[in-house]
């Protein structure tokens, strides 16, 4: 039986907003379609896997940023290659943000970030909540809740997840959200994101099973979203 390894990034202070329901979507989708899913949490000092899949990390606040830091910019460089490599990878608000190159606080407090990602944030002067939807070329509509100070600037304004149909994005302007580059995905979207868009929780498996097996045709088995695409509605139909 095939085995995925997802990393889970910090899941004691970068977890806030329901990201562990991400993990359980991934673990389940596998576990559906015959595989089997081993989810390794990873915390500031621990060693780092050898063998990683699929990569996670969640939000968390200024102050669970700051405590991850050095570790984060010490692993930087294992998880630029990775992510180089494609492996598949999701990280939300915060660790979106340190994906990125640094994050500005609303003091003015600079955290500095991995550069994974070709982006800068800075704290704006009011936060940005509400339900999200954004048209995404790959997965289509997507929907999701945002809540975040952080303004988000992409080098690449064109790398961004989606545009924004309804909410505010990355910085309320440029009409971007989040970031995609080779099979990372970097969003503002809670929620969490994954229960409610199965797509993009299948394009993460099916990445990692790919790189698994790369001599394997992957088809994944088709499964009953009834649930997922009904929860998809109701989030994309309540008004920001």
């Amino acid at each position: 039986m095939t085995t995925i390894n997802i990393l889970h990034l910090y899941p004691h202070e970068m977890n806030l907003y329901g990201d562990h329901g991400n993990i359980l979507t991934l673990v389940k989708r596998l576990e559906w379609r015959g595989y089997k899913a081993k989810v390794i949490p990873y915390e500031p000092g621990d060693p780092f896997p050898r063998d990683v899949d699929i990569i996670f990390g969640g939000g968390g606040q200024d102050s669970g940023q700051n405590k991850i830091e050095e570790d984060l910019l010490e692993i930087g460089p294992k998880l630029k290659k990775l992510v180089e490599n494609e492996t598949p990878c999701l990280v939300i608000c915060g660790l979106y943000q340190l994906f990125g190159r640094s994050f500005k606080t609303s003091d003015g407090h600079l955290i500095r970030g991995t550069g994974i990602l070709n982006l800068e944030t800075e704290a704006g002067p009011e936060r940005l909540i509400g339900n999200i939807v954004i048209n995404s070329e790959t997965f289509g509509e997507v929907v999701g809740y945002e809540n975040h100070s952080g303004l988000t600037t992409l080098d690449n304004p064109e790398e961004c997840f989606g545009k924004v149909v309804s909410g505010a994005g990355n910085n309320g302007k440029d009409q971007g959200e989040g970031c995609f580059y080779k099979n990372c995905i970097g969003t503002y979207l809670h929620g969490p994101i994954l229960p409610k868009n199965p797509k993009v929780a299948d394009f993460l498996i099916e990445k990692a099973l790919a790189r698994k097996t790369p001599n394997t045709k992957i088809k994944l088995k088709a499964l009953d979203d009834t649930i997922e695409e009904s929860a998809h509605k109701s989030a994309a139909s309540r008004p920001r």
